[in-house]
């Protein structure tokens, strides 16, 4: 059968893949009892995040906790478990909980105080004395950017107690105790600096007071592992191979790759006897995501992920010769990885393909062989599929050549796919493409599953990522492309990509019908392509999913995590006049395409204003805007409704524009 690009029947429907749209954030790992965790998001449950025995199913909690939390407000690591009992973060009232993860329909009880203004994320459970946990703290009582404060905390159970370990840094991450307690390591880094750009690691001694007064622990000897306040040199990512030993990452050579702490000589030295051009972690957005484990009782072998050619892979490395061996692997994404049992060789994460969501999945590696081996195991019960595997639509990653001086510039790109149909009835038609572009701004395109992009290509569309200069998992040089170049650049690179795949050499895509859709920074560049770019023209019609639109309002309003990120140089005068120049709000009589906004209406990250100003100003102007507001919905869509109604309207509005619905063009 044949139809128009565009216009074919699918089986996708946005109810189906809302319906099992459950996502799996966090891995988390009993060291006691090897059972394995995992954090849950659930749209059709109003959006909650539930902690979830992963082999069971069981539900940690019943159905009134919502185990995550609002640090950095990207949160991330809500939740940990040792001997059986849980910790979490319960978003609403954001109070830390313990309940006994053995036992099903326990009742969660209050282990820090009343205090919505308290924010509580990788709690971190000293191995000898349980009832002290170190945590990483956000305090909002003064809800102001610049006056929110960040520190490690001390939680003792017993009295039920919170009070400052470390402070002084605007910024804390990964809090970890050493396997026998004697030591604590973490990350820190300040303004005006993300934690990927320039941070540091530092450790100090434990020493243990009385558990029953306050404070029960006391640190001593803080010494510098690794980074430098005053360097450009991003180090994290901790993780002990044994007592004496701390693994870290570091992007020194450019690229982020491992590295070790021997804690009795205090030198820290590159694990790789030559630099590898492959990033071994994601930027740092939340707390949590992490990219490797310990996998033998000597603490000699690691698994580690990295990226090639916007994939995972996955290697085995020696931690003593630094050898390494990739492991055969079907698994396009790989995140939250921990170790389960270093006796048996097993490490789990979450792991992704390119036609199977995400799911939890245990690796046994077979060591001491020349070609090692690993075994996969899934965990967690699988949902219902939203649809077969033969509608799937296979990424390819490719690395065009930039004209003149041919630059890589890489996107991964979906064909139009539909086993019902075998091409277009229009001769030499090219389909409609769907360009969308990732939001960070330092973030990726990744490659496994996402039914979004399967309810165009199953439909006749092509779908086109573009992990434009500035984009993480090629380098620091790709990623420092868009250092003082936010908005420009990124738009100019998406028009290139749509440009280049339009051309004679590719001929995937049908230029004069092109949609731009982006959300978050993505946004920004959905509205500058529009307003501000070379070619106002290149796309058809946009989408801008809580999209940012004034960079002067954006840096004033943010929250402190962001507050000088993706900053322009020059004087405060000058950094404003270049951002009010860059701000598509001011441009909107400049905008001739027709503009669908979807917003939340309690972001924090980009507020409503926002987007309700840039529409007024395009309504005002005389263009042609859509403005749909979702209520309780904040930096993304939860709800299960909200996400439907979103790709639905989205859809619907491009085949609009199109002219692919009966009631003609609009």
């Amino acid at each position: 059968m044949r139809a128009p690009f565009g216009t074919w029947k699918s089986p996708i429907s946005a109810e189906s893949i809302t319906r099992s749209a459950n996502s799996i954030y966090e891995i988390i790992v009993d060291p006691s009892t090897s059972i394995v965790y995992h954090v849950e998001g659930r749209p059709s449950e109003a959006g909650r995040s539930v902690l979830v025995e992963s082999r069971t199913g069981r539900d940690v909690a019943g159905q009134d906790w919502n185990v995550r939390t609002g640090v950095h407000e990207y949160g991330g690591t809500p939740a940990t478990v040792q001997s059986g009992i849980a910790y979490f973060s319960h978003i609403k009232d954001n109070r830390v909980y313990e309940v006994d993860a053995r036992q099903s329909g326990a009742t969660p009880e209050a282990v820090t105080p009343e205090n919505p203004a308290h924010r509580f994320a990788q709690i971190c459970i000293h191995p000898a004395k349980t009832n002290i946990l170190v945590s990483v703290f956000e305090d909002h009582t003064i809800d102001q950017p610049s006056s929110v404060v960040n520190s490690l905390c001390l939680i003792n159970t017993n009295t039920k107690n919170v009070s400052t370990l470390v402070s002084g840094s605007d910024f804390y991450a990964f809090p970890l105790f050493s396997p026998d307690g004697d030591r604590l390591v973490w990350q820190q880094w300040s303004n005006p600096h993300m934690p990927w750009e320039s941070s540091q690691i530092l450790i100090a001694d434990v020493s243990l007071t009385d558990s029953t007064s306050d404070p029960a622990l006391k640190l001593s000897n803080i010494t510098t592992v690794a980074g430098d306040a005053n360097s450009n040199i991003s180090v994290g990512w901790m993780s002990w191979a044994s007592n004496e030993t701390l693994l870290f990452l570091s992007d020194e050579s450019g690229f982020v790759n491992p590295w070790k702490y021997d804690v009795s000589s205090k030198k820290s030295s590159a694990i790789f006897p030559e630099p590898v051009g492959e990033d071994f972690a994601n930027v740092m957005w939340s707390l949590g995501m992490f990219p490797y484990a310990v996998v033998d009782p000597q603490g000699r072998h690691g698994i580690f992920t990295a990226w090639r050619d916007g994939r995972n892979i996955l290697y085995l490395v020696d931690l003593e010769s630094g050898t390494r061996k990739q492991l055969d692997s079907p698994y396009v994404t790989v995140e939250s990885m921990r170790t389960v049992s270093k006796e048996k060789n097993q490490v789990v994460f979450v792991g992704g393909k390119v036609d199977a969501s995400p799911a939890v999945v245990q690796c046994t590696a077979a060591l001491g062989k020349s070609s090692p081996q690993v075994v996969f195991e899934t965990l967690n019960l699988p949902g219902e599929p939203p649809f077969a595997k033969e509608l799937v639509s296979v990424p390819k990653g490719m690395a065009l050549k930039v004209p003149p001086n041919g630059e890589p510039l890489h996107i991964v790109f979906y064909a139009p796919h539909n086993p019902q149909y075998e091409g277009s009835s229009v001769d030499v038609e090219k389909p409609p493409c769907v360009l969308n572009v990732h939001g960070g701004p330092t973030g990726m395109a990744f490659q496994d599953l996402q039914s979004r992009i399967q309810y165009f290509t199953s439909r006749g569309w092509s779908w086109l990522d573009v992990n434009y200069g500035g984009s993480f998992g090629y380098g620091r040089a790709y990623r420092d492309r868009l250092n003082g170049q936010w908005g420009p650049l990124d738009t100019e690179d998406c028009i290139t990509a749509a440009s280049i795949l339009a051309s004679d050499q590719y001929n995937l895509i049908d230029p004069s019908r092109t949609v731009i859709r982006g959300s978050s920074s993505g946004g920004l560049t959905v509205l500058t392509s529009l307003s501000l770019s070379s070619n106002p023209n290149a796309f058809t019609a946009a989408t801008s999913l809580y999209g940012v639109v004034d960079l002067v309002a954006l840096m004033k309003e943010t929250h402190k995590f962001e507050a000088h990120y993706m900053q322009v140089p020059g004087t405060p005068e000058e950094k404003e006049k270049i951002l009010k120049a860059r701000s598509p709000v001011n441009f909107a009589d400049r905008i001739k395409k027709p503009l669908l906004f979807l917003q939340g209406d309690i972001d924090r990250v980009v507020p409503k204003e926002q987007a309700q100003a840039m529409y007024d100003n395009i309504i005002n102007a005389g263009g042609t805007a859509e403005f749909k507001l979702y209520s309780g919905e904040g930096h993304g869509f939860r709800q299960e409704a909200h996400q439907r109604d979103a790709l639905e309207r989205e859809l619907d509005f491009y085949e609009r524009c199109l002219g692919l619905k009966e009631q003609g063009k609009l």
